[in-house]
């Protein structure tokens, strides 16, 4: 089977695998793995920010963060498909008393002027409290923000004295798309999250990376939320490989999608390539009369797995270890599977 899920599939390669063996190890609970320290080092400074503390898991980071920066009854403001508002189980509710508030976005980014609007209507039981910005926007296909546009919503959060965590799970993937060094958003963040287990390719791990007095609230949020660990390095060792060696390729992953999406598109399928920023491909399923579920179906049955990006649109990801002749399959069975117009 060939899968095109989720960029999740990744699998360690048998360098990254040699090098966690290798891993120089300590407690890392008493700061002491030395594997780990590097890692946060790095992180900070490719994220444009002062210190990073590394996690199990990117969801954990963004909880951890919107702990630390909101308080009960505060509003968590983001686009309506944000990662943080539909895939982490209410965390912001259930974790830190947060009420979440998701607005309609274009191309997964919301407005300056949404922001105002939310500000205007809060009151001081449920004040706005935190924006959440997500780049890339997975729920909308893996988009990009536009440095501008991030900036002026930034600016506005200041100006209405709204903190800002960028969930940047995939921020590597924006910075490689757009050419902009991922410390250009990170840094105009009070917090900022980065994934190693997506495209990145490492089996588990993620930092949250914001200033000093940030990340030392941050480090008790570790405990209270179950991340701390023991000898971390072994896995802090694949990230930082995979810093050394799977950023640059990511515009690999990148062209991969963007054959995939025209290949598609020319065989008939309601696919956008101009959508097609980073490593996902959004097929749009209305016009074929076939729901998620089904595609998902007919598409496995020739040997292709394919996930849901949201409802009525199916989701097809590139990743390390999706190879041209993976994506040369896919436009060939996909068209057949859903029944395009237009032969291959």
């Amino acid at each position: 089977m060939i899968d095109l899920r989720s960029d999740t599939a990744t699998q360690p390669m048998a360098e990254m695998r040699a090098a966690m063996a290798a891993a120089e190890v300590g407690d890392e609970q008493l700061r002491e793995d030395p594997t780990v320290n590097e890692l946060q080092r790095r992180a900070a400074e490719l994220l444009g920010q002062e210190e990073a503390l590394f996690l199990p898991t990117a969801t954990m980071a963004n909880q951890i963060a919107l702990s630390v920066l909101g308080r009960p009854g505060g509003q968590v403001i983001a686009e309506e498909r944000t990662h943080t508002l539909i895939f982490e189980a209410g965390g912001p509710a259930v974790h830190s008393g947060l009420v979440m508030r998701g607005l309609p976005g274009v191309a997964g980014r919301i407005s300056p002027e949404q922001l105002q609007e939310v500000a205007a209507t809060a009151d001081e039981l449920q004040p706005a409290s935190i924006v959440v910005l997500e780049n890339t926007h997975r729920s909308a296909g893996g988009r990009v923000w536009p440095l501008p546009e991030f900036e002026a919503v930034v600016a506005t959060a200041r100006e209405l004295g709204l903190a800002v965590h960028l969930d940047g799970a995939r921020l590597l993937n924006a910075s490689v798309a757009g050419g902009t060094p991922a410390a250009e958003y990170g840094r105009r963040a009070d917090t900022v999250t980065l994934c190693f287990s997506k495209g990145l390719g490492c089996p588990l791990g993620a930092v949250l990376a914001g200033s000093a007095a940030t990340m030392r609230e941050a480090w008790r949020g570790k405990f209270l939320f179950g991340g701390a660990m023991r000898q971390a390095g072994i896995v802090a060792a694949a990230a930082l490989y995979a810093l050394d060696h799977h950023v640059e390729r990511l515009h690999e992953d990148h062209a991969r999608a963007r054959r995939l999406a025209e290949g598609l598109a020319a065989a008939g399928l309601p696919v956008d390539p101009e959508a097609t920023e980073t490593n996902f491909v959004a097929v749009e399923l209305e016009s074929l009369g076939v729901s998620v579920v089904e595609a998902e179906e007919r598409i496995a049955r020739e040997g292709i797995l394919v996930s849901g990006l949201r409802p009525g649109v199916l989701r097809l990801a590139t990743y390390l270890g999706v190879t041209d002749e993976d994506v040369e399959a896919a436009v060939d069975a996909i068209p057949r599977a859903l029944g395009s117009r237009v032969a291959v």
